[in-house]
């Protein structure tokens, strides 16, 4: 059995996880990495367009300056992050050079998918760089950037706190046919393999309930993320495999479209701006609505209304992105408001605020993004 859809995508995201690009003990894994650099090129020599997302920046620079262990401080790992970053390139290029394939260095921070004009700026950028062949290596710029490095296992995170989220974004963005997250585990399993060894490996992912397990300490990741990341590209159209890029010949397995791995088939896709609204941006506030207008959302596919409105938290602006909630917390979606906080609470209290009309709609439908 193969998988069509998969082998005959024409533009894919690969993401390496810190445990494939790295050995046990941290050293770089030289081999592993320049596997897919190789798988890389193949891609680009038949016709297909590639871009890599890879960790590992702040491992190498853990190494380079001789720290015994991970340290603990920001400044650190950022320095580490900064030395890292270079090193890493630097063998990406010249992997890529002897093959004769051009890559190019992507660092990008939450900021780049918050603002809607750079986001739109970014991806001409990475569709300019394929359309000339090059092959982009994106990471996040963890020299400045700080949500990654302070992400804890337990914690809340932001829109990407991690690569397995940044890669997702990107396929998304990007329009991407195929998204591969390659880690130190063959897939995502019904019940944690470290707790139950004889816990089967989900081959085609179907929506069932599974306990992915927190993933390895090495990786900031984990399996959690991995599937958030690979249900936020399917619900995108992208289709997505989780697959173990530590054993030898699991890459091309998977772009053969072998089963390898486990398998999320692309879902229908969301438009472009429904896509920035439910994923990208990092949201500036929450709307709790009262039943009526949960219903209406949901099974009319309506407006948001300020009548349906029960309760308005945070600080936004006219244009940001806010979460829509039940009263008891459950969310609904994410909307596009039209007016700021202030004018938001004045105009669900019963007030109507300057440059609000009756045919105004405090979130429009088609600035909504449904959750589900």
């Amino acid at each position: 059995m193969t998988r069509a859809a998969v082998a005959g995508a024409g533009r894919i995201v690969i993401k390496l996880g810190t445990r494939v690009v790295t050995h046990d003990d941290g050293r770089l894994a030289l081999a592993r990495l320049y596997s897919v650099v190789e798988a890389a090129a193949a891609l680009r020599r038949a016709g297909r367009e590639v871009l890599i997302v890879s960790s590992g920046a702040v491992g190498l620079g853990i190494e380079a300056l001789s720290f015994d262990e991970r340290p603990t401080e920001l400044a650190d790992l950022q320095a580490c992050a900064a030395v890292g970053q270079s090193r890493l390139m630097s063998m990406y290029g010249e992997g890529f050079a002897r093959l004769d394939v051009v890559c190019g260095q992507v660092l990008l921070t939450q900021s780049d998918f918050d603002d809607r004009d750079r986001y739109l700026n970014l991806r001409s950028t990475l569709l300019a760089l394929l359309r000339r062949g090059v092959v982009p290596v994106i990471n996040e710029n963890d020299a400045v950037a700080t949500d990654e490095l302070r992400f804890l296992p337990g914690e809340g995170r932001p829109v990407f706190g991690d690569n397995d989220g940044l890669s997702a974004l990107v396929a998304t963005k990007l329009g991407a046919d195929l998204l591969v997250l390659l880690t130190d585990v063959d897939g995502l399993h019904e019940r944690d393999p470290r707790v139950d060894p004889t816990a089967p490996l989900i081959h085609t992912w179907g929506r069932d309930d599974v306990d992915a397990g927190d993933g390895s300490p090495a990786g900031r990741g984990g399996m959690g993320s991995k599937l958030a990341a690979a249900l936020v590209a399917a619900k995108s159209g992208c289709h997505v495999v989780i697959a173990n890029g530590r054993v030898d010949g699991a890459l091309p397995r998977v772009l053969r479209g072998e089963v390898e791995g486990t398998w999320f088939p692309a879902e229908i896709g969301l438009g472009a701006r429904r896509r920035w609204i439910a994923f990208a941006t990092a949201p500036r506030g929450v709307l709790h609505l009262d039943d009526g207008a949960v219903r209406a959302l949901r099974e009319r596919g309506a407006s948001l209304l300020a009548a349906g409105v029960r309760r308005v938290e945070g600080t936004f602006e006219r244009g940001d992105v806010v979460e829509l909630r039940t009263m008891d917390g459950e969310l609904v979606g994410r909307g596009m408001v039209h007016c700021d906080a202030d004018a938001a609470r004045r105009w669900a209290g019963g007030e109507r605020p300057s440059g609000v009309r009756n045919h105004h709609a405090l979130v429009h439908r088609d600035q909504l993004a449904l959750e589900g």
